[in-house]
This record gives structure tokens, C-alpha cells and sequence, in this order.
């Protein structure tokens, strides 16, 4: 015995299942599509379905981000974008953010959060790096747009130096790459943090001494005299 169903109950059952199929995809299988580890970002585990997830142990490049709410948004798909939307749901030190992916873009979009460094940029005495709304969009190899403050935390001192407990400045885009130009509140003192597409970065810090002895602590240091002061600089890729 056949039986034959309508033709629109039949399409609604077509439909169902391929959106059971789209919503039960593992959310690891989404981010190994996007191939979000080469742009630096990468978990020990990734758990659950695209639309309501977890990473355990998230890391971008040698930052730790921890353990992370993580789902894909919908409605850039439209769009042509990929959006995953991350949040730390930790009252002492919450985070929210999302990476975007597209076919020739991808970035960071409303990033506020604490980022512990750590040692990540040693030599340089950068703790922490504090976002609030971050948004960073790399086009065909070239920083396109960047809005955002950030406020980097100094720990310890340098040379013998006490240097001042954070740096502030905006986000923007110089040279086709992402530029963090952070200064001290007396001006004294300035980091500029430059990131590119491919991940590598160039941090300066500069130190404008206002003695000879100053001056002799910060080259015993292994800072070098510059045209912003006394420089030492740190590089590598994430």
C-alpha cells in the first residue's frame, strides 16, 4: 500500500529535517570549517551544536581566553557572513565578542572583555590588555576598519624604573595594519601594538627618561634610543 502525501506536507516535512540536520551540526565542525586556528584562535574542546555551544581552554594565539559560551549567529549568513558569538560568563572578569568570517574579511566585532597576557610579549612588562567594543575587520590581507579603546596594564618596572599601571588608547588601521597606539596620562610613556593579517605583530614601548640615570637604567635594560625615546621592542605571530 502506498501512501501519498500532499505536496506542501511533504515539503514541510523536507524542511524539517534539513533544519534538524543544520541545527544538530557539532560546533566543532563549524569552526574547523572556517579555519578559525589559522587566524590564531583555537580551543582544547569544542562541545555542542553550532547554535548553542561550548570551547573549553579557548586561546587566541598565546592569550587565554578560558572557558567560553560559543554559538553561531544566523542572521549574517544572509550576509554572506560567518559570525560566532563568544561570551565568559564570569562576574569577576566577563567577556563578550564575536569573530566573523568571510570569503575574502574576517575580524573581531564588539570585543570587551580582559585579556590576561601574561608573559606572551616579554620582554615587554604588559600584563593585560582591557577592551571595550573592539572591532577589527581585515579585507584581502589589509585592515580595513578598527574602532575601540583599549587600556593595557603594566606590571613591575623596567630598568629600575616604576612605570605608570596602564596605557589607553583607540583602535585604528595604519598601513594595512591594525595599530593600538597607547600612551601614558603625563605622555611620557607609549606602547603601539601593531597586528597584520597573517597574524604577526610589533610591539614598541617607548620612554621618554627625564635624567642621565634614568637614561642609563633604560639602555642597561636593552632599551635603544629613538626618535620616540628610549625604545625596546618585542615581535612575533599568534
Amino acid at each position: 500500500m502506498r501512501i501519498r502525501l500532499p505536496l506542501g506536507r511533504s515539503l514541510f516535512f523536507l524542511c524539517a529535517l534539513l533544519f534538524a540536520l543544520i541545527a544538530l551540526l557539532p560546533l566543532r565542525l563549524v569552526l574547523g570549517w572556517l579555519d578559525l586556528d589559522v587566524r590564531g584562535f583555537a580551543a582544547r574542546e569544542a562541545r555542542g551544536s553550532i547554535w548553542y555551544g561550548a570551547l573549553s581552554e579557548a586561546q587566541l594565539g598565546p592569550v587565554a581566553l578560558g572557558d567560553l559560551d560559543a554559538r553561531l549567529n544566523a542572521l549574517p549568513l544572509f550576509l554572506g557572513r560567518a559570525r560566532v558569538d563568544l561570551e565568559r560568563r564570569d562576574e569577576a572578569n566577563p567577556f563578550t565578542g564575536a569573530i566573523t568570517v568571510s570569503r575574502h574579511a574576517f575580524g573581531v566585532d564588539d570585543l570587551t572583555g580582559k585579556l590576561d597576557i601574561g608573559s606572551a610579549f616579554g620582554p615587554l612588562p604588559v600584563a593585560a590588555l582591557d577592551a571595550q567594543g573592539l572591532s577589527v575587520r581585515f579585507a584581502d590581507g589589509l585592515c580595513a576598519s578598527a574602532e575601540g579603546a583599549v587600556t593595557a596594564s603594566i606590571a613591575g618596572d623596567v630598568g629600575g624604573l616604576t612605570l605608570p599601571p596602564s596605557l589607553t588608547g583607540n583602535a585604528r588601521c595604519d598601513q594595512g595594519a591594525l595599530l593600538l597606539p597607547l600612551a601614558s596620562a603625563s605622555g611620557m610613556e607609549s606602547l603601539n601594538f601593531r597586528l597584520r593579517a597573517d597574524g604577526s605583530y610589533a610591539i614598541q614601548l617607548a620612554v621618554r627618561p627625564q635624567d642621565d640615570a634614568a637614561r642609563d637604567r633604560l639602555t642597561a635594560a636593552g632599551f635603544q634610543l629613538g626618535s620616540a625615546g628610549y625604545v625596546l621592542s618585542a615581535d612575533g605571530t599568534l
